[in-house]
């Protein structure tokens, strides 16, 4: 086999993407900033340095080197995180979610292990991206209610379903690229379960791996400046609800003393003009016109809004930008829930909330009151504040805002909340089981129905252009955008087929399951940095060409190509699973290194052994 000629070229690529995984590594500079780097280093590269094909067509020009940018799988990326992000913000998947874990609550290992399978069945038979969609917000939502990190499980999410997709012909892009070139070649077909044994082998060590020894490795505590859900209280608030027309509660009904309509919240007495109803509240019905106190946590509270938003009718204000004057709403979509301090010296010290008229300074409406020292005990009319008492604000993002310039009170920025409105949920839950639906059985590529989905989330209201750009994260797009520009160089300096080729040289003459372990672990490399499928379409050929040369069927290589180029799990742009658990779980590219690199030198090993007595090559 005629050797690609080492180039000048080739050398300095090597030594661009060797320095770009140092830094990405290192992690001492943002992620952001070591992408755009290594892309701004390849365009300089080879404007003074062009490759040029035969024909004399430059093969690594702007359009070449940028062309990831508007990659579809970038663009898939990108919409499925904006659907994922609409499927969190609607609540659409908190129902799911805790019938899981009300059934497993006391084994939640048990819990997690179990969706952990079922991603990796359901791998094998779809295609596993819309797979793991659908069980981010879930795993979020599962361990937000075990007081969990969700980066705890994110990342053995997006590698199971790696795993899984592994093991039959349909479970991974990869491996249907393999048999396409495969079949190209030879002419042969390679079916359905061809290699699913030695797939599930690799699999259930996979599995092993993610659940028994990552745990010990990822990071006890991702924290990112919007992941709070560990910081919020479950101190009760004592709140008010001045039921006006239309206010849902209104014609509701004590039974047995208690209120079935206000779950999990101490109702402390209903007041009706000056008279004052105290518990046990027999037959008592509520009115329009009643003022309702009540002790509940800020979590249930938010809860209960979520699923009834006509909870706030007539309480939920706007400030007129003609006269400023403050006007009820009737529509609870954007509004958020906050915290806020009362400052020392606050003018609000020493007065009532009803001295103030329940609104502080741009407009949020005060729902409720904390102490820290005592449990208040009485309406929020007789209150007289103090400095440091909690108030819990519900307002528009302006009105939120405005309360940084407020001097009596201290915003905590990380309580922020934006009220869910569970009637979006089930356009959230249409639209992706749409997209799911069309994605899985290809009747509409995955890049176009993704897309569609982003638009209709945006377009039904569930959520808006802040929130979507929001879940857009910049160091995926950077990411992949470098790693696409890396990949191309590789393979228009002839790289990687340098690479391959100089493996079957320095193994020549060695045992064929030492050649074999070695391509494997060669392409497990490879595919951390180029894309796998191209990882996949460019060693296929030399998988059947090595065989040959070897003199054993071309399916114990070519196997071989698929399952390490399914081997991506040390760099999130290793494979579009990765990047979508990438910004949820707030990894860094070392973590994916710390985590993957471990499991790809498991399963290589794995491999070594196994393929040999499986294919029988001793």
């Amino acid at each position: 086999m005629e050797m690609v000629q080492p180039s000048i070229q080739m050398w300095m690529t090597f030594g661009v993407i060797l320095a770009a995984i140092v830094f990405y590594g290192r992690d001492r500079i943002s992620m952001e900033i070591t992408s755009l780097g290594t892309i701004s280093i390849l365009l300089v590269l080879f404007h003074f340095m062009p490759v040029y094909d035969d024909g004399g067509v430059n093969l690594l020009g702007l359009k070449e080197l940028l062309a990831g940018f508007s990659d579809p799988a970038l663009i898939t990326i990108l919409a499925l995180l904006v659907i994922g992000q609409g499927m969190v913000q609607t609540g659409a998947l908190e129902t799911p979610a805790q019938i899981i874990v009300k059934h497993g609550i006391s084994r939640p290992k048990l819990v997690i292990l179990v969706c952990l399978v079922a991603v990796m069945i359901i791998s094998a038979l779809l295609n596993n991206t819309p797979v793991v969609v659908i069980f981010i917000p879930i795993m979020i939502t599962l361990m937000d209610k075990m007081d969990k990190s969700a980066g705890l499980v994110l990342m053995p999410l997006s590698f199971v379903a790696i795993l899984g997709g592994m093991t039959t012909l349909i479970g991974s892009s990869t491996n249907l690229l393999v048999a396409g070139a495969y079949k190209a070649q030879t002419g042969q077909v390679i079916n359905f379960f061809d290699f699913t044994i030695p797939g599930l082998f690799l699999a259930a060590i996979g599995l092993l791996y993610v659940t028994v020894i990552a745990p010990f490795i990822l990071p006890k505590k991702l924290s990112t400046a919007d992941d709070n859900t560990q910081i919020i209280s479950g101190k009760q608030f004592i709140v008010q609800l001045d039921l006006m027309s239309g206010n849902s509660l209104i014609g509701k009904k004590s039974i047995a003393g208690m209120f079935p309509d206000l779950p999990r919240m101490t109702v402390r007495l209903v007041q009706r003009g000056r008279k004052v109803f105290l518990p046990p509240f027999d037959d008592i019905e509520f009115q329009d016109g009643d003022c309702i106190i009540l002790a509940t946590t800020r979590a249930v509270l938010s809860e209960k809004l979520s699923k009834d938003p006509g909870l706030l009718r007539g309480i939920l204000t706007t400030t007129n930008p003609d006269d400023m004057k403050i006007e009820p709403i009737e529509n609870p979509r954007g509004q958020k829930i906050a915290e806020v301090i009362v400052a020392p010296a606050s003018r609000l010290d020493g007065r009532t909330l009803d001295q103030v008229g329940y609104h502080l300074q741009g407009g949020c409406k005060v729902l409720g009151i904390q102490r820290r020292s005592r449990m208040v005990r009485s309406s929020m009319d007789d209150i007289r504040l103090e400095a440091g008492d909690i108030l819990l604000v519900v307002g528009t993002s302006s009105q939120i805002n405005a309360l940084r310039a407020n001097k009596d009170v201290l915003l905590m920025e990380w309580s922020t909340r934006e009220v869910k409105v569970k009637s979006d949920s089930w356009k959230a839950l249409g639209i992706f089981a749409g997209v799911v639906v069309f994605a899985a059985t290809g009747i509409i590529p995955i890049p176009i129905t993704a897309t569609f989905g982003a638009f209709l989330m945006i377009a039904l209201g569930c959520l808006n252009i802040r929130q979507a750009s929001r879940a857009v994260d910049r160091r995926i797009f950077l990411l992949v955008g470098a790693a696409l520009a890396m990949g191309t160089a590789l393979q228009a300096t002839g790289g990687a087929s340098y690479l391959a080729e100089s493996l079957i040289h320095i193994f020549e003459g060695s045992s064929v399951a030492i050649t074999l372990s070695a391509f494997f672990l060669l392409i497990a490399i490879l595919t951390n940095m180029l894309s796998n499928n191209a990882t996949a379409v460019l060693f296929t050929p030399i998988a059947i060409n090595m065989a040959n040369k070897l003199g054993v069927d071309p399916m114990v290589f070519v196997t071989a190509v698929i399952f390490a180029a399914n081997c991506s799990f040390a760099t999130p742009m290793g494979y579009q699973t990765n990047l979508l658990v990438m910004g949820p779980g707030n990894y860094k590219f070392k973590d994916f290194m710390r985590v993957g690199v471990p499991l790809i030198l498991i399963l290589w090993l794995s491999y070594s052994l196994f393929a040999p007595w499986y294919y029988d090559l001793y």
